[in-house]
């Protein structure tokens, strides 16, 4: 059955139709329309869904790291509380310690003081009794030296004596003994000006000498001599010397020519007399010892040889040289230091005589 033709029918069916068809395409829009309003809904609620699953995945593992650091740093606290109360154990034994040290301290100071006012008086005694040692020794140095100057005339030998009192006042710290020291260097000058004979270097010149006779050349003999005068060069004068024979009488000087040991002997013996009267100070047989043997090596040796010069020069040089010239008188040193000793002794306060039992117990010396 065919559809009828809209245009055909009469106005009234017409609308009544256009009607129908208008609500039914307006429920055909409405139907969509709510269908696409689900679909929305439904996309919109599945992203939601999904967008609050995906926050509460996040949140979820956010707080399980929130949750793993808490757990860690209740840990940590845990160890820095077992760390605390060790240190606070720690630092209370140590304030124990500490008044412990503080009064092992404050006792090591009161003892310290103690040791100290000891070694000062100990120090004081030192430096006391070595200044005495020092001024005895210089005392009797200074005694010793001017004895030896007056018995046996030895200037070196004073001079040394003097040098070892002078170093013995410099060791002393007190400043009193300085004068004594100028006196000390004063009479060393004295001595020194006077020039006295050196007795050891002189001993020592007696003996090179001594020994450099047995290397010292003789004199040639009058007939071992060249001829030099017409009459020596002479044909007959040379036949007539092998039976006749003219020497002149100088026993001296032949007895040198023909005995070489007695000749040297001779010379050692009068050097051997020079060293005794050295040692006796003897100065008239010095000098007479000197110029025989002199006059000895003069007449036996040949002089143009070196070494008889020199031999020569060194008994010359010994024969000007004043044996025991007029020395100074000493002893000024040494009674200045006896006197400044006494000054000294009687400016000082006299110690106490208790003994360190005595003083130990409370004892009154």
């Amino acid at each position: 059955m065919e559809p009828e033709n809209p245009a055909k029918l009469p106005a009234p069916e017409r609308r009544g139709m256009d009607a129908k068809a208008a609500s039914r395409s307006g429920r055909g829009r409405l139907t969509g329309a709510l269908v696409l309003l689900v679909v929305l809904a439904l996309a919109a609620a599945f992203a939601w869904w999904y967008f609050n699953r995906q926050t509460r995945e996040r949140d979820a593992s956010r707080l399980d790291a929130l949750a793993a650091q808490v757990d860690q740093l209740a840990r940590g606290n845990e160890q820095l509380r077992r760390d605390i109360d060790s240190l606070r154990s720690r630092y209370t034994d140590s304030e124990s310690m500490n008044r412990g040290i503080r009064e092992e301290v404050l006792g090591f100071n009161e003892r310290s003081r103690a040791l100290e006012d000891a070694v000062a008086n100990l120090a004081d005694q030192r430096l006391s009794n070595r200044d005495a040692m020092a001024l005895n020794e210089a005392e009797f140095i200074l005694q010793l030296a001017g004895e030896r100057l007056a018995l046996f005339r030895d200037a070196s030998g004073t001079l040394a004596a003097y040098r070892l009192a002078d170093s013995a006042l410099a060791s002393a710290e007190d400043p009193l003994f300085a004068n004594v020291r100028q006196t000390i260097s004063a009479e060393m000058q004295a001595i020194e000006a006077a020039k006295p004979m050196q007795t050891r270097a002189t001993l020592n010149a007696l003996a090179t000498l001594r020994a450099s006779l047995a290397s010292l050349p003789l004199k040639a003999g009058p007939a071992d001599g060249p001829a030099n005068t017409p009459e020596q060069r002479s044909r007959l004068r040379q036949i007539l010397s092998q039976f006749v024979r003219i020497s002149h009488d100088d026993a001296a000087a032949m007895l040198s020519l023909r005995d070489e040991k007695l000749t040297r002997s001779l010379a050692a013996l009068d050097l051997r007399a020079a060293e005794a009267a050295l040692f006796v100070r003897d100065q008239s047989e010095f000098e007479a010892a000197l110029k025989r043997a002199r006059s000895g090596i003069e007449a036996a040796f040949d002089n143009d040889a070196p070494a008889v010069r020199e031999a020569l020069s060194t008994l010359d040089q010994l024969a000007a040289t004043p044996l025991a010239p007029a020395l100074p008188e000493l002893g000024t040193a040494l009674n200045e230091l006896r006197n400044l000793r006494t000054t000294r002794a009687l400016s000082q306060p006299a110690r106490p005589a208790a003994t360190a039992t005595e003083t130990k117990n409370g004892a009154t010396p």
